[in-house]
């Protein structure tokens, strides 16, 4: 067995804990239709400086902007990437590392609504929600990096993205996924990052942060897109491309041409970056192009048709960006849980890498803190599941047996004492009797989540930036704000 494909969670793996969903063959036939597709059919680059770049790389180039990419450099620029990416704290340890099976998990960002869990009130969010999400994501122990959750409506949303990044820097000190509206977001995100952790060059050597670029799909570059890979390829830095087709609307609604097209685009991506400088870090997309809904005309997010693409991205030996944790339900409910478990474990089964979207509800559309911590003790229930077993003379206890005879009792031993708590416990989950849950309130787990942010967010404290690091922040505030008047 290949121990790149097994699932890492910070132990060494349980080798019986694997799930791929495609044969070898399969993902022979996706490669190659997805290779046919940018060569013979070709996708549609609409940057000039990234088409004379395919040009300069072997491209075939039509009406304009229609690029068909050789196999060949495909191939090429699979070998230029690396197959391991690391995302590093503020203090500049390794946080995030991307390779293999190894799955890491945070939210998502932008959420147009946030239930409010002091109130229950779905409702517009402030940067105040970005500033105490983020500070919820540096006190939860099993989320691994911080995007923004929600977009604020209290501030100018046309550079909102420049206050979110303002924001997350001081409250926590966890890797950063980063989305900008404009490339100019992206490079002011970047200059933030340098100040904090000590320049350019502190920056590439060690990434605090990446930034997640979203395309219309396979076929379609669009010219921002491609302004902000360019750019954090000449930088050096980690490169999230993820085109994002709806089957059956602008990709086909069956998975594998879906997938086929998805792919491409990533590959198409991934050449773009290798081009302009070789070696760069891309992260490739592990998001299966869900089928719209076609009773209701909503895109999933809790679908069971997933971990096709991530099976494409392990066998190119590349790090996966992947979703899951998040659910269509509208509120925190039992739906909400179910959904977020299901998900989460199949992409950590399926060896997501960076797995996102905990704490999405109603199909990506709003936030909850609540939901975000009732998905951290899932991923620690999940984490506790995948840990290796030990089997051995010390944990069988076959002369304890022999000496406790038939009626046993065990609870005093010096074993029992020595093992009790290599046993997984939770803090939301309910484990307790009928009334000993009814004389603590009888709360429900959604309940319990809100009780569980609330305590955080009073007892936890992020060390704050530097004060030089603090001002050079500001400046770039105030330069975005000139700069949109």
């Amino acid at each position: 067995m290949d121990a790149s494909s097994l699932i890492e969670i910070g132990t060494p793996p349980n080798e019986n804990a694997r799930f791929n969903r495609l044969s070898e063959q399969q993902i022979n036939r996706i490669h190659a239709a997805s290779l046919e597709i940018l060569e013979r059919i070709g996708v549609r680059v609409y940057l000039p400086e990234a088409v004379e770049l395919f040009r300069a790389g072997g491209a075939r180039v039509e009406d304009g902007n229609l690029v068909h990419i050789p196999a060949a450099r495909v191939e090429w620029a699979l070998k230029s990437a690396p197959s391991q990416v690391t995302l590093y704290n503020q203090h500049g340890d390794p946080a995030v590392v991307l390779t293999g099976g190894r799955c890491h998990y945070g939210p998502g960002s932008d959420c147009l609504n946030i239930i409010d869990h002091r109130t229950g009130e779905r409702r517009r969010p402030l940067l105040q929600d970005v500033a105490e999400g983020a500070r919820l994501c540096d006190g939860l122990n099993n989320i691994d990096f911080v995007m923004s959750m929600v977009l604020p409506t209290d501030v100018d949303q046309t550079i909102a993205d420049v206050y979110q990044m303002q924001v997350m820097l001081a409250n926590t000190i966890k890797p950063i996924v980063y989305v900008s509206y404009e490339a100019s977001g992206l490079v002011d995100a970047v200059e933030m990052a340098e100040a904090v952790v000590g320049g350019a060059e502190a920056l590439r050597a060690k990434p605090l942060l990446t930034c997640y670029i979203n395309v219309i799909s396979g076929a379609v570059h669009n010219d921002v897109g491609l302004q902000k890979l360019l750019y954090l390829a000449g930088k050096g830095l980690p490169i999230l491309y993820i085109p994002g087709s709806s089957g059956g609307v602008t990709s086909p609604i069956t998975m594998a041409g879906a997938v086929a097209l998805d792919l491409a685009g990533g590959l198409a991506g991934l050449t773009l970056s290798q081009l302009k400088q070789e070696g760069t870090p891309y992260i490739m997309s592990a998001m299966d192009p869900a089928a719209l809904d076609m009773r209701t005309m909503v895109g999933p997010y809790a679908y069971p048709e997933r971990g096709i693409i991530r099976a494409m991205a392990q066998s190119y030996r590349l790090p996966s960006f992947s979703l899951a944790g998040g659910s269509d339900a509208k509120v925190v409910d039992q739906q909400a849980a179910a959904e977020a478990a299901l998900t989460l474990l199949a992409d950590t089964l399926m060896g997501g890498n960076l797995i996102h979207d905990l704490g999405y509800l109603e199909s990506g559309l709003t936030f909850s803190f609540a939901q975000l911590a009732i998905c951290n003790e899932i991923v620690s229930w999940i984490k506790a599941y995948l840990k290796p077993i030990e089997v051995s003379e010390e944990t069988l206890a076959l002369d304890l047996i022999a000496e406790m005879g038939a009626h046993g009792q065990y609870l005093k031993t010096d074993h029992t004492r020595k093992h009790v708590r290599e046993s997984w416990y939770p803090q939301l989950f309910e484990r307790g009797a009928f009334t000993d849950w009814m004389q603590k309130g009888g709360q429900t787990l959604a309940e319990r989540g809100a009780a569980r942010v609330d305590k955080i967010l009073a007892e936890h404290t992020v060390e704050p930036l530097p004060a030089e690091a603090q001002a050079r922040l500001a400046e770039i505030v105030a330069r975005a704000e000139a700069k949109a008047g």
